[in-house]
């Protein structure tokens, strides 16, 4: 799964993948290592559900809990504001 996710950022590819429940509708902008040592995607969530926020929002998702990944053909131009490539939650292993 890293690979794809990583593949996603480097081509700014929208990922789609059931978490928590939910389908959910991803901008990946950068994969690594969380402060609690998870495997882990910042992404901003353009579509799909969640149980404590309203689309769209900025979300840092543990990998171990996405299911069923896949890219999209659809791409994104990878300029959000309030993106922080040295985001201080994440050790990052790829970014835009």
């Amino acid at each position: 799964m890293t690979s794809k996710i990583c593949q996603a950022i480097r081509e700014n590819r929208v990922i789609e993948f059931h978490y928590d429940g939910h389908y959910r509708k991803v901008e990946p902008y950068c994969h690594g290592t969380s402060k609690r040592g998870k495997e882990s995607v910042r992404g901003y969530q353009v579509a799909g559900g969640s149980n404590s926020r309203s689309i769209p929002f900025w979300r840092l998702f543990t990998v171990a809990k996405i299911g069923d990944l896949s890219l999209t053909d659809e791409t994104f131009q990878g300029n959000r504001s309030a993106y922080n490539p040295n985001d201080k939650d994440l050790h990052v292993h790829c970014n835009i």
